[in-house]
């Protein structure tokens, strides 16, 4: 799988997890040069709390557009640290 914004891969992986519809790649699998930290978090139920990433990419910004849990909940340990992407990030076999 790759995630493709602005024409350029940040991410690509084999071994992605899938959740709720939602492609989680492995971390080692991000190009980190792209991934800004963000002070953003959200809460779900069942996975646990999320942080996210602002992504740039030549100068262009997309705030939040990264997702990953830091310390997921038991049910989802399996994408602990993995992230996800959503707001235009185009994620492709």
């Amino acid at each position: 799988m790759k995630a493709v914004w602005h024409g350029t891969v940040i991410a690509e992986s084999d071994n992605t997890e899938v959740v709720e519809g939602n492609q989680y790649f492995p971390p080692s699998s991000v190009k980190r040069e792209f991934f800004k930290p963000s002070s953003t978090t959200s809460v779900c139920p069942w996975k646990g709390t999320a942080s996210y990433y602002t992504l740039e990419v030549d100068g262009q910004k997309n705030p939040d557009a990264a997702w990953y849990y830091p310390t997921a909940s038991d049910k989802a340990k399996n994408i602990e640290g993995y992230v996800a992407f959503w707001k235009g990030v185009e994620v492709t076999p």
